[in-house]
């Protein structure tokens, strides 16, 4: 299925604009618990989620916002959320992009630590393929987390039972503060997911259209019975791990190089290139602008969740609890 460019710019530019709203909101001191940010990493969520069949599911990681957009959770919901307010996707249970998750939109929630989703979008493809059910897994996690034993159990796994899952890793330069060069000795995570048997590709993970053909190969490999594939996709991120984070050890050189090849920036040069309507995309950016701001006061009005509901909906507590 070919991307339609205006389509991508939508979803990148909604992406950018909720983040940059959750951030607002946490430096003026409105925020509740910690965030995270997605600066630089639009083109991988949303082209990679876009790649998806109705049926098929995500399991998204803190930094896959795009992903959680075009699933259908509404800027809404995640903007309540995060303020942890009874209207959010946790009803207030939860003020992060943790506990996120809903299946009924095919989200898988996000596992804290790098890469604990992995296994459970395996597990869910595998259940896939022995129900015959022609589904799709498709998950994320970063260059940290490819050097994890987890990564590398999930992956034979993977392999030995062929399961329709797609791993999208998100080579960032960094697992947290520490820089790929320090933290693997072989930083081709491709050339290591090669040698547990499983396919793996190469891609600019700030081209959208370079990130959506390489999903859509592998999502459409998984649907055929080909098995799971891992697209690696180069990419930076552009503001801290969290929002507490300073960021002061990247250096300002790194960040101006990747600066010039900002996803959207590409895609925008890309538009104009194809001499795309300049007003369809200011009609865009307007009516991005309507969507958040609508979003912001929503979740600035909604409600404190009630603390008598505390235990509702938690299907496990601690002892003297029921």
């Amino acid at each position: 299925m070919e991307l339609d460019l205006l389509v991508a710019y939508r979803w990148m530019r909604l992406t950018r604009a909720v983040d940059d709203a959750i951030r607002n909101l946490w430096l003026t001191g409105q925020g509740v618990g910690g965030t995270f940010n997605q600066r630089g990493h639009e083109a991988i969520s949303v082209g990679a989620a876009l790649c998806l069949a109705g049926d098929d599911v995500v399991a998204p990681m803190h930094r896959d916002l795009g992903a959680y957009l075009v699933r259908g959770m509404s800027p809404r919901r995640l903007l309540a959320h995060q303020l942890g307010r009874a209207t959010g996707v946790s009803r207030g249970r939860d003020a992060n992009i943790h506990g996120c998750g809903d299946l009924s939109l095919g989200i898988i929630g996000f596992v804290s630590h790098l890469p604990q989703s992995l296994p459970v979008a395996v597990g869910a493809a595998m259940a896939f393929r022995h129900r015959g059910e022609p589904r799709v897994a498709l998950t994320f996690t970063g260059d940290g987390g490819s050097i994890t034993g987890l990564f590398t159990e999930s992956l034979n796994l993977a392999a030995l039972d062929r399961a329709p899952v797609v791993i999208v890793v998100e080579n960032n330069q960094y697992a947290y503060s520490t820089p790929i060069a320090e933290h693997s000795a072989n930083p081709d995570i491709a050339a290591r997911s090669r040698a547990m048997g499983v396919d793996a590709v190469d891609i600019d993970g700030n081209d959208v259209i370079a990130v959506h053909r390489a999903v859509q190969a592998a999502v459409n490999r998984a649907r055929d019975g080909g098995g799971p594939t891992v697209v690696v996709a180069e990419t930076m991120r552009m503001l801290g791990h969290a929002i507490h984070d300073g960021f002061e050890y990247v250096p300002d050189a790194l960040l101006e190089r990747w600066h010039e090849r900002d996803p959207l920036t590409l895609l925008e040069n890309r538009l104009a290139a194809a001499e795309t309507e300049t007003d369809r995309i200011r009609a865009i950016d307007d009516e991005v602008g309507v969507v958040v701001d609508d979003a912001v006061a929503f979740a600035r009005d909604s409600p404190w969740p009630d603390p008598g509901e505390v235990t509702a909906r938690v299907w496990a507590t601690g002892p003297g609890h029921e």
